[in-house]
């Protein structure tokens, strides 16, 4: 799984995201014990053993050995180049030698197809699939998505064993669940816990598409993209990332739910990528605060903090200010869960929103763009003397050509540019920062010095709603401004 750890002289109780790839390269064979006798699988009502679940999943569950050359850049490897360092033993060497990791994969299907994380086999130049029977095939990649950090490989063989894939969505938190891989090399390993929790999002991968079901069933390095089944025996999640201080399991780990693997997996076996909807706007997860100013009741909800030129969302009516509270008729009540359900529907579908404006419930119709990594990553989009506003604890200048282009402020970006911050005002509590431009207060346009106080009052005993630029990107922030 993957791996990112923050310097404990920085962070005293520093957390590690941890892949569950190793590079370990010992070879290993799961335990060829003969059975013991059977045990009752339960005693007055208490379960007291999974081997017939084990029985049912464990063989289609595989190791993969993945081998890129030396100074490849694998797409999301969380350890790079020293991590392989550190456990390969070293000796000189006249050229640069292969580099090996480890990981899982899970079959799903009786011919050959198997589903893995996409960190286990990026930039790969040969992978080899070892099943539970210690048979061995080398394997080609069908298709990779790294949003979503999974992968489909193919290898050739029949009467394989399967698993089936079941409902994520079905699943409930305390469900038992069991995680099935190969941790650290030292070859199939099964262990027990629960769903802890679902939806969860960690960023660590490329942080645009997560829904994880969160498990302690404890799990390690090499079980990345190993299976995590519930006691039906069904694939309801593959394995994907840990939380941990050292890179060792705590019992916080994270699997990619079913549902999202069967509808990536699809996409990539009929034509080798994935295509998902896209409105085209930036959102945030709407706050009491925000949601005081904005005159609705509740926190539930997205806040649109703008709308690309252009795009599905503004052909659609969108407005920055607008909440969005539902799509489809399905409640929406975090940014992640908009952006996913978008995500799963196909360019060019027409989806409903529920949208809250003014206080007012309104539905609009958007057909959907494509998602584009790279335009998804584009930000949105006179000479008078400072003044400050004391209530705020800032100090603004007229958003002049020249203070655009210096401040690295879009073209034609109509605002106030913020000069200075109180240390203790009531803008730096709210996160403004020297550098960012204020667009809006509570709704109104702020262009001119002048504007400034007459928009702050339309507060009055709310907190400030305000639309910051930072960075080329939009979001509202709200601020309490000082009294008297």
């Amino acid at each position: 799984m993957k791996l990112v750890t923050l310097s404990a002289a920085v962070v005293a109780m520093a957390l590690t995201l941890t892949s569950c790839r190793t590079g370990l390269l010992e070879d290993s064979s799961a335990d060829g014990a003969p059975k013991g006798p059977s045990l009752p699988v339960s005693v007055d009502g208490v379960r007291t053993s999974y081997a017939d679940v084990v029985e049912k999943a464990s063989p289609a569950v595989v190791r993969i050995d993945a081998e890129r050359k030396a100074g490849a850049e694998a797409d999301q490897f969380p350890f790079g180049d020293d991590f392989f360092r550190q456990m390969v033993p070293q000796r000189r060497q006249s050229r640069p030698q292969p580099e090996r990791g480890m990981g899982s994969g899970v079959i799903v299907t009786a011919d050959g197809t198997i589903l893995t994380n996409h960190h286990v086999v990026a930039e790969s130049s040969k992978i080899t699939v070892t099943t539970q029977d210690n048979r061995a095939f080398e394997a080609r990649i069908v298709g990779s998505d790294p949003p979503s950090d999974l992968a489909v490989l193919k290898i050739e063989a029949e009467g394989l064993p399967s698993l089936t894939l079941g409902d994520s969505d079905a699943v409930r938190v305390g469900d038992m669940v069991l995680a099935i891989g190969n941790p650290l090399g030292i070859g199939q390993t099964v262990t027990a816990g629960i769903i802890s929790a679902k939806g969860r999002q960690t960023g660590i991968s490329d942080g645009a598409f997560e829904d994880f079901l969160q498990t302690d069933a404890p799990i390690n390095r090499g079980n990345s993209g190993g299976a995590l089944v519930n006691l039906q025996g069904e694939l309801i999640g593959i394995n994907s990332q840990i939380l941990s201080p050292s890179g060792g399991n705590i019992g916080i780990g994270f699997a990619i739910p079913s549902n999202m693997a069967k509808s990536v997996m699809g996409q990539l076996l009929e034509g080798g990528k994935v295509r998902r909807g896209m409105l085209g706007i930036n959102i945030q997860n709407l706050t009491e605060d925000a949601a005081r100013s904005l005159g609705i009741e509740g926190s539930r909800g997205v806040l649109v903090s703008d709308v690309r030129s252009g795009s599905a969302g503004e052909r659609a009516g969108l407005k920055r200010g607008d909440v969005i509270t539902a799509v489809n008729g399905e409640r929406v009540d975090s940014g992640n869960v908009l952006r996913n359900k978008v995500a799963a529907s196909l360019p060019g579908t027409d989806v409903t929103l529920t949208v809250v404006r003014d206080g007012k419930e309104m539905q609009l119709t958007a057909k959907l763009d494509e998602f584009d990594r790279a335009s998804a990553a584009e930000p949105s989009s006179g000479g008078q003397s400072p003044a400050q506003s004391g209530k705020l604890g800032l100090t603004l200048r007229p958003l002049t050509p020249e203070l655009a282009r210096d401040s690295g402020t879009p073209a034609g970006t109509s605002g106030l540019l913020v000069v200075e911050t109180e240390p203790d005002g009531a803008a730096a509590a709210a996160g403004i920062s020297p550098g960012d431009v204020i667009l809006e207060i509570n709704r109104k346009q702020v262009a001119t010095l002048e504007s400034v106080g007459p928009a702050i009052a339309l507060s009055g005993a709310k907190p400030v709603l305000i639309l910051v630029m930072s960075g080329g990107r939009t979001a509202y922030v709200t601020a309490r401004p000082r009294v008297g």
